[in-house]
């Protein structure tokens, strides 16, 4: 039976001012949760709340917490239908589902750690490497010309071993972002592909194709274009996925497997980016992605690399190097449990559940809410 469910929000700083298309980063939120049986075992799970959502995501674990207290920890999908439906008055999208995401993760990780098995073992597949391709490319105004920063990024990238790659776009004009993705190209040399991630920049359809053709005319082929209009714009990705030769991507805002049938009953998306931390937890992220199957579609999961080199039904893994200081949730971790990878590959860990466990002290001195 489950005996407790705690949450910490935790604001972990960026290494430096960190700008993307539609937004500047001084620190990034996480909540993470902890889930405790009867027995003593607990399981741990966390998701991302954005740059000030962290007190918020808290308050609504605290609110589906009931739900699971005194409940069998075994019964993971039984658990997220019934906290599903608690959200009914409380909003079923934003900090709730974040919130359901976490707890549900850590509803996986605890029952793993009860089996002896990694989470991957555990869902059917294997500790096998996982594909992954090296993410960044913000707009780092400290980091000199803005084509000479991505061609040193790339070659940090490819000296780690990674072939793949993404950068932003967006954030300047079409005609300076152009000679970004020109110089990544350029950097890349024909070793591997590259996707470029608008997050949401462009205000309309004519807009994004505009843009996708001045990127594709400095390159040889676009692995694909994420995020061109806004989430809500399904109508609008699915008109723009028609117009261009570059697949269109998206999904890491979206949540629950029914807005992510709209994605595919629209064909606004060749690729689906499903986040187990925003989606719903692993119980919605596998619904998800047996969806993207029986339609031909692709999964590349949003960030997390260490929760989704466990998920099955994944063609390639973001990655997100800690050296880049942007994506820091690996500072809250103990540097045995860190993300491994080789040759463009991510270690999956043989360690039971997650196989991840917070740096404690690191972790007391960056909360900002929740247990202390």
């Amino acid at each position: 039976m489950i005996a407790s469910i705690t949450s910490r929000a935790v604001a972990v700083p960026v290494d430096q001012p960190t700008r993307m298309s539609n937004r500047v980063l001084a620190d990034r939120h996480y909540v993470l949760v902890e889930v405790v049986d009867s027995d003593g075992a607990a399981g741990i799970g966390y998701t991302y709340a954005g740059t000030a959502g962290g007190a918020l995501t808290c308050a609504a674990v605290e609110l589906l917490a009931p739900v699971y207290l005194g409940a069998p920890a075994d019964d993971v999908h039984g658990l997220w239908e019934r906290a599903y439906q608690e959200t009914l008055l409380s909003g079923r999208r934003g900090a709730v589902i974040r919130a359901l995401s976490a707890i549900d993760i850590a509803l996986w990780d605890l029952k793993a750690k009860r089996a002896g098995q990694p989470l991957a073992v555990l869902l059917g597949g294997s500790t096998e490497p996982r594909p992954a391709y090296a993410s960044g490319g913000y707009y780092q105004p400290d980091q000199g010309e803005w084509a000479d920063a991505v061609r040193r990024e790339i070659a940090f990238n490819r000296a780690q071993g990674f072939t793949d790659h993404k950068i932003k776009v967006g954030g300047l004009s079409v005609a300076e972002d152009a000679r970004r993705v020109a110089a990544a190209v350029e950097a890349i040399d024909g070793t591997g592909r590259l996707a470029l991630d608008a997050n949401n920049a462009y205000g309309s359809v004519a807009e994004a194709r505009a843009a996708i053709e001045a990127f594709e005319r400095v390159s040889e082929g676009l692995w694909w274009f994420e995020e061109p209009l806004s989430p809500d714009a399904i109508a609008g990705h699915a008109e723009l996925a028609v117009q261009i030769r570059t697949p269109v991507a998206t999904g890491e805002i979206h949540q629950t497997r029914w807005e992510f049938r709209q994605i595919v009953e629209a064909r606004a998306a060749a690729i689906l980016q499903a986040d187990a931390g925003v989606a719903g937890g692993v119980s919605e992220w596998l619904r998800i992605a047996h969806l993207a199957d029986a339609f031909g579609l692709r999964m590349a999961p949003h960030w997390h690399h260490n929760l989704h080199v466990h998920l099955p039904g994944t063609f390639v893994v973001e990655f997100f190097a800690r050296e880049k200081g942007i994506y820091n949730f690996e500072q809250l971790l103990t540097e045995d449990t860190r993300q491994r990878f080789a040759d463009g590959r991510l270690e999956v860990p043989d360690r039971p559940g997650l196989g991840i466990a917070f740096d404690e002290d690191v972790v007391a001195k960056l909360v900002t809410a929740g247990a202390p």
